[in-house]
């Protein structure tokens, strides 16, 4: 695969024949994308799980505002390590285990990060994932022929916005579509 051919830093809008399973009006965000396949994190899924259950649950003692971290969702980042956790987070300091995706965002799974949230110093901008999407090498790309996923730029603004249920139609309007208009039946003739 060559670089150009690459859909890192892009989102990936599911198709309305996709409703009723996993990714039914998601929209996932691609971190790496290459010749050994692809992952991504969706960001528009929420648990019933705050934040603050992920400090209750690793012993991480808030100091920058219960309330604040019991309103901030957990997403279901994806079916694979579906407990393992994942920050995606605007770029600035690094912690143990981060990747720079673009000058702008980074992806951390370490504890560390979530400690440095939990004392006020962490990112400005992040989201929380539980689980991530992983592609085997030519399956996404299977996908795309069989018209299963739109792909977008992806957006600093979108992806952490906290209107989880409007992404979908929001990333979809970047190309000038309507979700709404499009019909769950694929054709190629």
């Amino acid at each position: 695969m060559s670089t150009g051919d690459s859909l890192e830093n892009q989102f990936l809008v599911a198709m309305p024949q996709l409703a009723g399973t996993y990714f039914g009006s998601s929209v996932t965000y691609l971190w790496k994308h290459d010749d050994s396949g692809a992952i991504g994190i969706v960001v528009n899924k929420p648990l019933q799980a705050s934040v603050a259950d992920i400090f209750e649950e690793l012993e991480i003692r808030s100091e920058a505002g219960e309330r604040y971290f019991r309103e901030r969702q957990v997403l279901a980042g994806g079916p694979v390590e579906s407990d393992k956790g994942f920050i995606l987070h605007d770029a600035g300091e690094q912690w143990e285990s981060s990747i720079g995706i673009t000058q702008g965002i980074t992806i951390t799974t370490s504890k560390t990060i979530l400690e440095a949230i939990a004392s006020g110093k962490g990112p400005n901008n992040y989201l929380v994932a539980l689980g991530c999407a992983g592609w085997a090498p030519g399956q996404l790309e299977q996908e795309l022929c069989d018209n299963v996923w739109l792909t977008t730029p992806a957006s600093s603004d979108l992806i952490f916005s906290e209107d989880y249920a409007g992404k979908p139609r929001a990333a979809a309007a970047q190309l000038g579509i309507s979700l709404e208009k499009l019909s769950p039946e694929a054709g190629h003739t």
